[in-house]
C-alpha cells in the first residue's frame, strides 16, 4: 500500500471516528469467510457499518482526535492489538445486539473496545451491558410515560368520582320521590 493511500484511509477512518458517537472493536479473525460476510448481513441488516481495519492506520487515525481534546480515546489504544474491526453505528447498542447474536452458535467476534458518548467500555464483559443500553428515543418514551403517568390517574379519578357522584344524586332523588 503506498503512502498516499495510507494517508487517505487514514483521514477516512478519522472522519467515520470523529462524527461517530457510538463505536464498538472487535475481533473477528478466526471466522471464515462465510461466517465474516454472514456478520457483514447482520450488520447492515441493522444499519451498522463493519469493516476490517489496521491497527496502525486506527491509531494514526485517533491520534489527532485525542490531541483536540478527546482524551478518552487514549483508553482504547491499548486494545488495538491483533484483528480489528470497526463497527459504527447510530445506536448505541445495535452492536452490542449483533455481536450477542452471532455467538449464539459461535465463539466470536470477541469485544475488545466500545465507545459509547466519550466513555469507553472495555473488554468481552461489558457486553451484556452495553446490549442493555437504551436508546435515546426508548428514553425519551419513557419519561413521556412517566409524564402521563400522574394526569391519567387524575383523569380516572375525576371519571369514577363523578360516576360515584352521579349514582348518589340518582338515589337521592329516587328516594325524595318515594
Amino acid at each position: 500500500m503506498k503512502r498516499d493511500q495510507k494517508a487517505q484511509i487514514i483521514d477516512d477512518l478519522r472522519e467515520k471516528i470523529s462524527g461517530a458517537n457510538f463505536f464498538y472493536l472487535t475481533d473477528s479473525s478466526t471466522l471464515t469467510v462465510e461466517e465474516i460476510n454472514k456478520f457483514r448481513g447482520l450488520c447492515y441488516d441493522k444499519g451498522v457499518s463493519m469493516q476490517v481495519v489496521k491497527n496502525t492506520l486506527l491509531t494514526k487515525a485517533m491520534e489527532p482526535l485525542i490531541e483536540e481534546g478527546n482524551e478518552t480515546l487514549k483508553e482504547i489504544l491499548p486494545e488495538l492489538k491483533g484483528p480489528t474491526s470497526l463497527m459504527i453505528s447510530t445506536n448505541p447498542k445495535a452492536p452490542a445486539e449483533i455481536i450477542k447474536e452471532f455467538r449464539k452458535d459461535k465463539e466470536k467476534p470477541i469485544l475488545k473496545a466500545a465507545y459509547i458518548d466519550s466513555s469507553v467500555y472495555v473488554g468481552d464483559d461489558q457486553l451484556e451491558g452495553l446490549s442493555k443500553i437504551k436508546s435515546k428515543e426508548e428514553l425519551i418514551g419513557e419519561i413521556i410515560g412517566l409524564l402521563q403517568s400522574p394526569a391519567k390517574n387524575v383523569i380516572s379519578g375525576l371519571k369514577s368520582a363523578g360516576s360515584t357522584l352521579a349514582g348518589l344524586m340518582k338515589t337521592l332523588e329516587e328516594r325524595a320521590a318515594s
